[in-house]
């Protein structure tokens, strides 16, 4: 468990290096400066003497390669630099709009995880077939229909038209409901399509069969071994609908008026805050790799064959799988017979 625990960990710091070099790279290669075109701007006020301190500072007079290192040895110190427009630090930006986008995306989830165990199970257990055909058409219908659309849509008649919700964010846990909706029909689309497979694959094992020969009904049989046995892929999936909940939120937030990350994403694009933009790429990677990182480490959780199978490849890789010995090389010889019993 130790050595897969920290295989993984070495991948996701991999994959976090290559995100921060990425995300450099396309912002290096943008044209223009949205540093030098601050300094240029004369609403800026901004003297020659701070001019040059703001390029030293963001090494912007020095070479791409050197500024890449510059800038991923002031990561490295928690540096994330200071906003072009507001002149605040970056992390404080975050640190600022990063709680309600935790909140929308926490219950986003709720709702995702809710509806993705409904629709899998009434398409799997209902007892009509008119409504197991209904419900298992759901997937398709949430993965068609963009968020904004279903945000536009809620905001017409649940808070124009009814007045259940707030048409701006007011604060209140009534105002965070129908934007996590929203978000959660967005990740509950792929989850429980692979969700309400994956029960319909299980209940045809033979275990599930024997267990029903026992006399066990269908809730124990999916208690037992349906929902463990099925839940894997969702897992699965799980960490890679999670960028969907990142890349969602910026929508949502951007539909409902929420403040959150995904305004600021918003606002830093319009106004080239390069540092910014950077800072919640870095962000939302860093997230995306901790959430699959957890994934990885509860598989062994769910379903303990992952680590057999891992022993078993390095040792084929290492050559020292043993083989069970010939059946020639364990009986004894046979004895020769006496010279009487050999005549004929």
């Amino acid at each position: 468990m130790h050595i897969y625990a920290a295989k993984r960990l070495g991948q996701a710091t991999v994959v976090l290096l290559a995100a921060y070099t990425l995300s450099f790279v396309l912002l290096s290669a943008l044209p223009g400066d949205s540093v030098n075109n601050r300094i240029q701007n004369p609403e800026a006020q901004i003297t020659p003497e701070a001019g040059r301190i703001m390029l030293e500072y963001y090494g912007l007079d020095r070479p791409v390669w050197q500024q890449y290192l510059h800038s991923l040895a002031a990561l490295w110190r928690g540096d994330f630099g200071f906003s072009l427009t507001n002149g605040k630090p970056v992390e404080e930006l975050i640190g600022e709009a990063l709680p309600g986008t935790v909140q929308l995306a926490g219950l986003g989830l709720a709702f995702g995880l809710a509806f993705t165990a409904v629709v899998a199970i009434l398409a799997n257990y209902a007892p009509w077939a008119w409504l197991r055909s209904l419900v298992g058409t759901a997937p398709a219908l949430f993965a068609s229909v963009p968020t904004f659309v279903v945000g536009i849509l809620a905001l017409q008649y649940l808070s124009f038209r009814f007045g259940l919700i707030p048409s701006v964010d007011d604060g209140s846990f009534r105002a965070l409901l129908a934007p996590a909706a929203t978000l959660g029909l967005l990740i509950a689309a792929p989850l429980s399509q692979v969700f309400t497979g994956s029960i319909r694959t299980t209940r045809r094992q033979p275990f599930v069969h024997v267990l029903h020969a026992k006399g066990a009904g269908e809730g124990f049989a999916f208690r037992k071994d349906v929902l463990r046995n099925s839940a894997l892929p969702v897992l699965t999936l799980l960490g890679l609908a999670f960028g969907e909940l990142i890349a969602g939120a910026v929508v949502t937030e951007s539909v409902f008026a929420r403040d959150g990350i995904g305004q600021l994403t918003v606002g830093a694009v319009n106004t080239q805050d390069l540092p910014v933009v950077q800072g919640v790429v870095l962000l939302s990677t860093a997230v995306y790799v901790l959430i699959n990182l957890a994934v990885d480490l509860a598989y062994p959780l769910i379903d303990p064959r992952v680590l057999v199978d891992g022993k078993a490849r390095r040792s084929a890789k290492a050559g020292v799988v043993r083989r069970k010995p010939a059946v020639a090389a364990v009986l004894p010889a046979p004895r020769p017979l006496p010279v009487e019993a050999a005549m004929p």
